[in-house]
């Protein structure tokens, strides 16, 4: 959405006080602004809900991978260790799903509706700058016979220019107090608008998480074992690290 005056010659009155010039621009330059970031914050919850489920259908592909590992057909307490894990990971990608579900329908949806009134708004602003040059255009015009002598041909072209821009001064006001009554109560109305939108977002963040918590809680517990810290894991790792290492066949020559 974006506004270019065109660049045509000023009559000598001042048609349209520069106070209202000054506010239309204002109102108007807020709308551009909240069009960019009605854009923006769109495309970035997008980009959001997409990386979420690849995050999610990552994790499933590496449960099933581990799977099919061989080392589950011959350990046993690392076949329950990788079920209990894929058990997991799907049960996060089905919250996590639902979770986008919802995004999508209660955030991105109305995000792409407010944001496709903003093409007319913009063809409402060009018809006024439409309206704004004629006004300019036939002022002019009028100034030019009035600045004559009052002749009787003159008195009779004043008389028609006259006629001719009194429907296009109607025209031109109409339309500026239109845009001017309604762009502030377009831009106010972006808060009850939003507002749903975000609470949702918010709620479905929330019933997120919280399922998370529950089912890493629980697989904790599953895979946890007694006795054992992250501390003694990592030296039973490095010490078996280490016996691979002693094997000829990954010796450095």
């Amino acid at each position: 959405m974006s506004w270019i005056p065109f660049k045509i010659g000023q009559p000598k009155k001042q048609i349209v006080p520069k106070t209202v010039e000054r506010d239309f621009e204002r109102e108007y330059g807020k709308l551009q602004q909240l069009e960019e970031q009605t854009k923006r914050l769109q495309k970035d919850m997008k980009k959001s809900t997409d990386a979420d489920l690849a995050m999610s259908k990552s994790a499933v592909k590496i449960s099933l991978d581990l799977l099919s590992n061989p080392l589950c057909e011959q350990d046993q307490d690392f076949l329950n260790m990788v079920t209990a894990l894929d058990t997991a990971m799907k049960r996060m990608d089905a919250f996590n799903q639902e979770k986008v579900n919802q995004i999508q329908k209660t955030v991105i949806e109305p995000l792409k509706k407010f944001g496709s009134v903003f093409p007319s708004l913009s063809m409402a602003v060009k018809r006024r700058e439409q309206a704004l040059q004629d006004y300019r255009r036939l002022q002019a015009k009028v100034e030019k016979y009035e600045d004559k002598e009052k002749t009787g041909p003159v008195l009779a072209k004043l008389h028609q220019a006259r006629e001719e821009l009194r429907p296009v001064r109607e025209d031109f006001e109409a339309k500026n107090k239109q845009l001017l009554d309604e762009m502030p109560r377009f831009y106010g109305s972006r808060l009850d608008y939003f507002q749903p939108s975000f609470e949702s977002l918010v709620r479905a963040q929330v019933v997120y998480y919280s399922e998370m918590h529950k089912i890493f809680g629980d697989l904790t517990q599953q895979l946890d074992q007694p006795g054992h810290s992250d501390e003694q894991r990592e030296r039973e790792n490095e010490a078996k690290l280490s016996e691979l290492r002693a094997l000829s066949i990954v010796a450095d020559d």
